[in-house]
């Protein structure tokens, strides 16, 4: 690159930053487009609508036919937001939240009133009912013309293609109508008969179409028939300071990480810093383009990628001065830098987004959301830094600062026996690990359960205060929740505000009768308001059996996927063996922190351990890259000898990675509010342990299973 092109480089560079924060404060035209002030929010931040329905009829629904219709009502709601939530409150009612939209009419007639679902001949005998579809997909395909056409793909229970088999058999030519509520949505022609449990309906004019019949088939193919009786606007359920506080604390530690990088790699730090915030203006555009849901752990989240965004260009810049201390020139060590930071750069992200591919297919909610949010990280982070930095690094050299004292020299550090130290490191491990189980036993032997398990996994009780003024959520956090903590004696108390009305909605663990009435009693002394002013009721979980189930499945497939794809660039399963082993240690020591510490365990908890499973392997694939590197390069060395010295060759990397993510997290824990404290204190816990287990257990843990494979061989 000449002088000319390096200004011009560093001219786009500073344009394309001011751009971008411009876009990100103010946005684009008369509606802001791309500012970060449009990015959808959560409940927690910014409220939306609440919707309650009821199941018809004078019996109340089984327990069995509930759950059904709160997990489909889950997935067909995450249509809107991968946050909404759907829960059951009371025996016959279910609840429906969808952040970031304020019109609930308008909500309600895109949803549609879940109702009855039949397939009906046109002599109106019923031949299928909405329980025995399991699920409705919208697709495109080719006809036999070769024209693209939008389908609707059916699936059917083992019941349901029984009877659709013997009806399609008996009616080829007729019409099988789809019928709503009494109203008929779609009539299909029986083409041929129907025997697997599958079926395409066809003939839908756009995707929008076949998109609306799918979701009318689901909503329709509910256990019981619900009808709506209330629907309000809520307000956020966390005050303007949390808000406030989480974006203070990303603010300082950005700082922190950016003085860091200056003060350590003297220019490359100073690329680094302009990458991170080229890295932080496009994450804030794309969460408004791609319409990801945010809410507080997902800025919690946000400041933890900024800590990790700088980890490829750590990698990038120690190989630099690797090549320095090998006597290269300057210009030839940054090339060869970006060159062999590339593998491992590429391996420990790819891990991931096929992590967050496998959770975004599968997962529901939260886990979903994460795996967005996960992705769009991932991609921007390695954009940044194999295409941002590397523009800049080139630009400064061809513009004059081409002196090594610019860049540094790797010192030669004296390789440290990690092999020979296995044994105390897996001790350390192991005593880290069942301070779980112990914590969890004693706290259960004592009556207060195993786990802390929050409002999310346990259900609890929502009480309706219609105050006389209306409350500020400042007030409410200052006055009304002490109130209840006294009597619960449990900070996690959620509370929402009902717009245009002084209700307050406020949701606590489960509430006896007894502390029902103290809280009652106790709002009417405070608040000077009447009893009939008091609601109780209780809720079920946000996170069902299924949601659960979902995300267990989902972590599973994705550490299969993550295992493989290690297998197959490594070309040895015992790499992806130990690292694997590496990922259940660090899960399983957070997991020891959420039961001696008794953090509340609800959907940060999932969170929080998919964010620390793609922390740790990042770090991991960077030292089994230089195992990999080292193995042609140490012919005559011992197994033990190449993997103590790829281990303390990346000890600075791992050491400053862990460093700067700690700083992200440390300054978000001092600063922000309590739910963000929950969240952060196990991510801290992780940290450490991800980047402990990275240096001290996979290396030795790859050197036993090879050593140990040999001798059986022999």
């Amino acid at each position: 690159m000449n002088k000319k092109k390096a200004r011009i480089t560093l001219a786009c560079m500073a344009l394309l930053l001011i751009l971008l924060a411009y876009t990100s404060i103010f946005g684009i035209g008369k509606t802001g487009t791309g500012s970060a002030r449009n990015i959808t929010l959560g409940l927690d931040l910014s409220g939306g609508v609440s919707i309650t329905y009821e199941a018809k009829g004078d019996e109340d629904p089984s327990a069995e036919d509930m759950a059904d219709t709160v997990y489909k009502l889950q997935q067909r709601v995450d249509g809107y937001s991968t946050e909404a939530q759907v829960y059951q409150e009371g025996t016959d009612r279910i609840n429906i939240e969808i952040p970031g939209v304020t019109d609930a009419n308008a909500i309600l007639e895109e949803l549609g009133k879940p109702g009855s679902l039949e397939f009906r001949l046109s002599d109106g005998t019923v031949v299928l009912t909405g329980n025995q579809v399991a699920a409705a997909q919208a697709q495109s395909q080719q006809d036999q013309m070769g024209n693209r056409e939008y389908v609707v793909e059916l699936e059917l229970t083992d019941e349901g293609k029984t009877a659709f088999a013997q009806a399609t058999s008996e009616n080829i030519g007729s019409v099988i109508e789809i019928v709503y509520d009494d109203e008929v949505i779609s009539a299909p022609v029986v083409e041929e008969a129907i025997t697997e449990g599958t079926a395409y309906i066809s003939g839908m004019a756009s995707a929008e179409e076949a998109q609306n019949l799918a979701s009318s088939i689901r909503i329709g193919s509910l256990s019981i028939e619900l009808e709506e009786i209330r629907s309000n606007v809520v307000g956020a359920q966390l005050g303007e300071d949390a808000i406030r506080t989480s974006l203070i604390a990303g603010a300082i530690g950005m700082v922190l990480i950016m003085i860091f990088m200056i003060a350590v790699y003297a220019l490359p730090g100073v690329v680094a810093s302009i990458s991170l915030l080229i890295y932080v203006g496009l994450t804030l555009v794309t969460l408004n383009a791609f319409d990801i849901t945010l809410t507080l752990p997902g800025i919690a989240g946000i400041i933890l990628t900024i800590g990790m965004a700088v980890d490829a260009n750590v990698i990038i810049y120690a190989r630099i001065r690797e090549e320095i201390a090998e006597e290269k020139s300057v210009k030839e060590a940054i090339r060869t830098g970006f060159q062999k930071a590339l593998s491992a750069i590429l391996d420990g992200n790819i891990t991931t987004l096929i992590a967050s591919f496998v959770l975004n297919l599968m997962g529901t909610g939260s886990v979903k959301g994460f795996a967005q949010t996960l992705a769009l990280g991932v991609v921007l982070s390695m954009f940044t830094a194999l295409v941002i930095s590397r523009l800049l690094v080139n630009a400064f050299y061809a513009i004059g600062f081409q002196d090594e004292k610019y860049y540094g020299r790797a010192k030669k550090w004296k390789t440290i026996n990690f092999v020979g130290k296995r044994r105390l490191f897996f001790a350390i491990s192991i005593l880290l690990i069942c301070v779980g189980p112990a914590a969890m036993g004693i706290s259960s032997a004592a009556g207060r359960g195993a786990l802390n398990l929050s409002m999310d996994f346990m259900g609890g009780t929502s009480t309706s205060v219609t105050f006389g003024e209306n409350l500020t959520i400042e007030q409410i956090d200052a006055d009304v929740k002490p109130l209840f903590q006294e009597v619960t004696g449990d900070a996690e108390i959620q509370a929402q505000k009902v717009a245009d009305s002084n209700e307050v909605i406020l949701k606590t663990r489960v509430l006896s009768l007894d502390e029902r009435e103290e809280v009652s009693a106790a709002l009417q002394e405070t608040y000077g308001i009447e009893e009939k002013s008091i609601h109780f009721e209780t809720i079920s979980s946000t996170v069902s059996g299924e949601m659960r189930r979902d995300a267990v499945t989902a972590v599973l497939i994705a550490g299969i996927c993550m295992l493989i794809y290690i297998w197959f660039r490594f070309s040895d399963i015992r790499f992806a063996g130990s690292a694997v082993l590496a990922l259940m240690h660090d899960v399983l020591v957070i997991f020891a922190c959420y039961a001696l510490v008794r953090i509340p365990v609800g959907n940060t908890f999932i969170a929080c351990m998919l964010t620390i499973v793609g922390y740790s392997i990042n770090a991991t694939i960077v030292i089994f890259d230089r195992i990999r590197e080292n193995t042609k390069l140490m012919e005559k060395a011992t197994l033990a000898e190449i993997v103590n010295a790829s281990i303390t060759q990346t000890l600075t990397r791992s050491i400053y990675t862990s460093f700067t993510t700690f700083i992200s997290i440390a300054v978000l824990y001092v600063l922000g509010v309590a739910s963000i404290k929950e969240f952060a204190l196990p991510l801290i816990v992780g940290i450490v342990a991800g980047g402990y287990s990275s240096v001290c257990i996979t290396g030795p843990l790859w050197y036993i299973m090879k050593t140990h494979t040999k001798k059986k061989t022999a």
